[in-house]
């Protein structure tokens, strides 16, 4: 029982009898569950204030034990009674505020060793079912009190979805020209279809307007020899050079045919 000893050593002088060291540790184990003493007597003194230690003139009536004890947070009050009844101490607490009431009784001899009262570590005995007693029939009817928590700033809530550093408003880094993703999905994918029209801002273009060179179908390159007598020797034009070829595109060259989407009013002859 941490903090009993010095607790002991500072009443030694008022113990006189078994009852008084049964007090003395009845006393800490209320200390020690968050209690403070205010005095002895049912009524207040003057001057009062929470103490640890146990008040002037606790032990004056070996038969009749009152002290008033206060929490440390203030929200109970309780007056302690101990009443002698031949070798038992009757405890009767009771909560002014709510006028709830607990009672224990203890046998002394289970916990006091009367032959050892100058002598701390031997007078106690039987401490872990002194603690249990007094926790499981006067604290627990009452609740323990609960310490003031400490105010503190909450944490700043960040979206897990976006980094640390993100900032909505800062512009991309541009990047070559060579490797530079599509802006746009693959159009064979089974979810892509209606993805422009859902997303018009999303930057992948199209809509509801086919795009027939993205249509998905195999598109062959151009020939850059078209309206040659003769085809250009192999490396003349690197791949992946921007080229023009030399003349108009051949008959056989597959592509969009400017007749597939006419404009608007096309075969209205009055327009």
């Amino acid at each position: 029982m941490a903090g009993l000893e010095a607790l002991y050593a500072s009443a030694r002088a008022a113990i006189s009898c078994p009852q008084d060291a049964l007090l003395c540790g009845i006393h800490w184990e209320l200390v020690r569950h968050g209690y403070r003493c205010l005095g002895a007597g049912e009524q207040p003194g003057p001057d009062e204030r929470k103490s640890e230690l146990l008040p002037a003139g606790w032990q004056a009536n070996k038969e009749l034990y009152t002290l008033r004890y206060k929490s440390t947070d203030d929200s109970r009050e309780l007056l302690l009674k101990a009443i002698m009844v031949e070798d038992s101490m009757i405890l009767n607490v009771m909560d002014r505020s709510s006028q709830k009431v607990a009672d224990v009784t203890l046998t002394v001899a289970d916990y006091i060793n009367p032959e050892h009262l100058d002598d701390f570590h031997k007078v106690y005995k039987n401490t872990e079912e002194l603690k249990t007693r007094i926790a499981s029939g006067i604290i627990a009817p009452f609740g323990a009190p609960t310490e003031k928590a400490k105010k503190e700033p909450q944490a700043e809530k960040k979206d897990p979805a976006f980094p640390r550093d993100y900032d909505p408003l800062r512009v991309p880094p541009r990047q070559p020209a060579g490797t530079r993703e599509p802006s746009w999905p693959s159009p064979m994918g089974p979810f892509s279809v209606g993805g422009e029209d859902l997303d018009p801002l999303g930057g992948r273009g199209g809509g509801m307007i086919v795009d027939p060179l993205r249509s998905g179908f195999p598109r062959p390159g151009l020939d850059p020899s078209a309206g040659l007598p003769s085809r250009l020797p192999p490396g003349a034009v690197p791949p992946g050079a921007r080229f023009d070829p030399f003349g108009p595109l051949g008959a056989n060259t597959s592509g969009p045919n400017p007749d597939h989407l006419p404009p608007p009013g096309y075969e209205d002859m009055f327009m």
